[in-house]
């Protein structure tokens, strides 16, 4: 499967983060960089660059905010040949800044966005493209979204200057049939020059099955995290990803490596992957936020009662 085009991000920090408020050590951080850089991986992503009066610092760690200080705190004097992402809410901007590119350690700002909010997303694509960074919009909760709204929103984004749009299955709903038809409708309906991505979360156990069919119908920019750390189900586990491309500037021991010594630590104190509860809302196409309550009570494990219960919610 090696095709010198794809491109392969880690979001292990941004989504990773979702499960303890971004509370990540800089140990930590530090470590993942290091691991990532020796892999030869393409793009690190370091955390979101979220407002502090919409999140408030009391309750989240650094890397819900990604300041460039911040990221240099943990980057500097490592020798990597690897890029730098931040992620940012199109519809949660306030008074978040960015520098120009030449002054940052970033390379990379994707825009998260739902398709009803795509001219926020792009008025913010339009600010950080002026600034010399890449840019990337990654259309949320795609399952949830029409074909007219959403052939409209590719429209607008075919005319806008970012450089990649994502395919992103929120929910963990999507089947390969239907990943096919995403990923031929993005490559219609945006220009050349223009690449597409896929973003896959794990509720039915489809995320790398799903990330390989994008991978065959020319989605370029794919996306895993390490030992598929993400908020409830989780995401494509880079290290299946990195043991499926063939791609020779990747090595997969430094990120098992890295999986041994701070992943499987964490995976014993914070719960991530597939546990029934996520396979229900996936199946439902719901988002796992219902899920994800469910297993922090005492009824945590009666599966039955809440397939049902979200039966009645989905309609």
């Amino acid at each position: 499967m090696y095709r010198e085009q794809i491109k392969v991000l880690d979001c292990t920090i941004r989504d990773g983060g979702l499960i303890n408020n971004h509370y990540f050590t800089d140990e930590f951080v530090r470590e993942i960089y290091k691991a990532l850089s020796a892999s030869g991986l393409d793009y690190m992503e370091m955390g979101y660059r979220n407002s502090r009066e919409l999140f408030p610092p009391a309750d989240y760690g650094a890397w819900k905010y990604c300041d460039d200080d911040k990221i240099r705190e943990v980057t500097d004097g490592i020798d990597s040949d690897i890029k730098l992402s931040i992620m940012v809410d199109a519809h949660r901007v306030k008074e978040q800044q960015f520098a120009p590119v030449d002054e940052s350690p970033i390379d990379m700002i994707r825009v998260a966005t739902y398709v009803k909010d795509m001219d926020k997303a792009i008025a913010l694509v339009r600010r950080c493209h002026d600034l010399g960074y890449e840019t990337t919009v990654n259309v949320m909760a795609i399952s949830k979204e029409i074909d007219p709204d959403l052939v409209e929103a590719l429209d607008q984004l075919a005319k806008c200057p970012v450089d990649v749009v994502y395919v992103v299955d929120s929910f963990g709903a999507l089947y390969c049939e239907q990943v096919e038809y995403l990923v031929k409708l993005y490559r219609y309906h945006l220009s050349d020059n223009k690449e597409v991505g896929i973003h896959c979360h794990n509720n039915q156990q489809l995320a790398y099955a799903n990330t390989i069919e994008g991978i065959i119908h020319d989605a370029n920019y794919v996306d895993g995290s390490l030992f598929g750390i993400g908020r409830g189900p989780g995401n494509c586990c880079l290290e299946l990803l990195i043991g499926f491309l063939k791609n020779p500037k990747f090595k997969l021991s430094p990120i098992l490596k890295v999986i041994e010594e701070q992943l499987l630590p964490m995976r014993n104190e914070i719960e991530w992957g597939y546990i029934l509860p996520y396979m229900v809302t996936g199946i439902l196409n719901e988002h796992p936020r219902s899920a994800i309550k469910m297993r922090q009570t005492d009824q945590k494990d009666k599966y039955a009662e809440f397939y049902e219960e979200m039966r009645d919610v989905a309609g």
